[in-house]
């Protein structure tokens, strides 16, 4: 623990936040401790800080990561960080087994069972009907993001390129791969759309009713970099998903009062102004909606192996677990205690 302490320049008892359900302070030394735990390098102490700053966000609102749907936090990792502290972006990008991709993402569920209080019987905080399991760090290839000629998934949330943050939000589901190929954009964002918008679509009627959803799409470098050849950008893709993704209106309501969402009604929700006009133009249950709300919310990552042409959906619990940036803060011997360590 106290090696840990030596990557911050923060104090031990410095206050990150309160964590509900169970209203405990999170620390700078409850989160040491937990990265011992985890299995964590002392060098990953500013990540996990970064990490731990973003859920006690209000707005992240960690007290429903207990809900019934069993979501799990993703953590986005941009930044030279990722390079230097050896995390996979590449081949098997979600797969547990490299060290620091797979001890922080295990750090972060212990990190709720043991500070925040999410637990599974005996205890009775965590109300998931089946669940997940914890995700392992993605790490944005940040190399490709710049062959492609984008900017990476940090930029778009608010940071310079060159920054190192931490991007936590909620995961609820992950789509079948999606592979896709052809000549021309379009080409390959009409098998995306249609993947995509049906892999995540029974969740529609959540963001609908709660005007919130920030789904994540993961697609190799090739993807990427056929999309921008062909002079798509990120905004582009966003746009057409958000174009052609579509849910018939009587999926849609079906499968919100099969959740127990009995009040739904789209006709109703366009009258009070909740929906745009468009999701009511007739009483046709067969006419088609967009499933993603506005062209922006769906983030793009880069990451995987850069020889296949796979990309894979990831879709977030609504309201609850939207994505929380924070700027990973280094100490100032950084570069120093770095060469100690590796001696």
């Amino acid at each position: 623990v106290e090696e840990f302490l030596r990557f911050t320049d923060r104090s031990p008892d410095q206050v990150l936040g309160v964590l509900l359900p169970e209203k405990r302070e999170a620390t700078v030394w409850n989160v040491a401790v937990n990265g011992v735990m985890a299995g964590c390098r002392p060098e990953y102490m500013p990540i996990l800080i970064a990490a731990v700053e973003a859920i006690a966000d209000q707005e992240f609102r960690i007290e429903d990561g207990g809900s019934t749907p069993g979501w799990e936090p993703l953590i986005i990792l941009n930044g030279p960080i990722a390079r230097e502290l050896d995390f996979n972006s590449g081949q098997g990008a979600m797969r547990v087994g490299r060290q620091a991709n797979t001890s922080i993402g295990r750090f972060l569920r212990l990190y709720w069972r043991n500070v925040a209080g999410l637990r599974i019987p005996p205890g009775a905080t965590d109300k998931g009907t089946i669940a997940l399991s914890f995700n392992v760090v993605l790490a944005e290839n940040e190399e490709a993001v710049a062959e492609a000629g984008w900017q990476p998934f940090s930029v778009d949330r608010g940071f310079r390129a060159g920054d190192n943050v931490v991007t936590v939000q909620s995961m609820v589901s992950v789509s079948s791969p999606i592979y896709c190929g052809g000549d021309k954009p379009e080409e390959l964002a009409r098998t995306l759309a249609e993947v995509f918008g049906r892999d995540t679509c029974g969740y529609w009627s959540f963001t609908g009713m709660r005007d919130k959803w920030y789904p994540l799409l993961v697609m190799s470098p090739s993807i990427a970099k056929a999309l921008a050849r062909g002079g798509w950008s990120k905004a582009d893709l966003q746009r057409y998903l958000y174009d052609n993704a579509k849910i018939s209106a009587g999926m849609a309501e079906r499968y919100a009062w099969q959740t127990g969402m009995t009040q739904f009604s789209i006709k109703r929700m366009v009258e009070e102004g909740t929906l745009p006009k468009e999701y009511h133009e007739s009483d046709d249950p067969n006419r088609l909606v967009r499933v993603f709300m506005h062209p922006e919310w769906t983030g793009i990552v880069v990451a995987g192996d850069p020889d296949r042409n796979q990309c894979r959906g990831y879709v977030n619990n609504h309201k609850q677990g939207p994505p929380v940036s924070r700027k990973v803060e280094l100490p100032a011997r950084w570069a120093q205690l770095l060469k100690e360590r590796r001696k």
